[in-house]
């Protein structure tokens, strides 16, 4: 199966465990790849025969920045299944990071990330 990447799609959003991140908001950033039959594009060369990744971005940043959930675990879940409804998308891995989490004397950030696919 072929597959699209999108890199370093950024936005404030409200998700995190500690009250003040669900007020004060943070940065996220997020890499989709998403597995896609792209042979019918390739011969075709229209759009419409493939995913039009524009709509994938849309979803991510909407989903940040309306959703406030406790836990990165579940925003990357619900981005993950926001994708997957996407046409011709059949598996999706989300990696999703807080580029500047709230943990005194850490300078890193957190990421996770997940996979999922359609049931067949």
């Amino acid at each position: 199966m072929d597959t699209i990447k999108i890199n370093k799609i950024h936005c404030y959003g409200y998700t995190g465990f500690l009250p003040e991140e669900q007020v004060l908001g943070q940065w996220f950033e997020v890499n989709l790849t998403l597995w896609v039959d792209l042979a019918p594009a390739g011969k075709s060369d229209d759009i419409a025969d493939t995913l039009d990744y524009r709509n994938a971005i849309a979803q991510v940043k909407h989903l940040i920045k309306t959703k406030k959930f406790t836990l990165v675990e579940k925003l990357a879940h619900a981005i993950a299944q926001s994708v997957l409804d996407l046409n011709l998308v059949q598996k999706v891995k989300v990696e999703l990071a807080k580029p500047s989490p709230p943990i005194p004397n850490f300078s890193g950030n957190i990421a996770i990330e997940i996979t999922r696919e359609k049931p067949y």
